[in-house]
């Protein structure tokens, strides 16, 4: 057992250096920095404007929809590529798999396309 605990001492001494040194530069920039922000430093600045609502509002249906969607079709090209590639090992049983499963996202692409919601107002 202590053989095996061996071999793992080379990547604890990595993270201990490496925990030592995030935390050295971590202190460092507080020592040498000057930490006097101004008003121009705490501003918005990723929108540019103020916030001027509550950020827990509620969101409309509509974007968590086009989010499954999106995540639907995120899944299916990480299904499609480990399918193209063994495709010619699995045969005739893969592809008709992959058909049907391409047919249940495509009715299910269609179905959100006649409900409407991936119109816009």
């Amino acid at each position: 057992m202590e053989d095996l605990l061996i071999e793992y001492l080379p990547i604890l001494i990595f993270i201990g250096i490496a925990l030592g040194l995030a935390t050295a530069m971590v202190v460092a920039s507080y020592v040498v920095a000057r930490q006097r922000p101004d008003s121009e430093k705490v501003s918005a600045y990723e929108c540019g404007f103020e916030a001027f609502d509550d950020a827990r509002s509620k969101f409309d249906v509509r974007f968590y929809l086009v989010a499954i969607l999106f995540i639907i079709f995120d899944l299916e090209v990480a299904f499609l590529f480990p399918w193209a590639i063994s495709l010619g090992e699995i045969g005739l049983f893969g592809f008709w798999s992959m058909v049907v499963f391409l047919g249940l996202l495509t009715i299910g692409f269609i179905y959100e396309w006649k409900k409407g919601a991936l119109e816009w107002e």
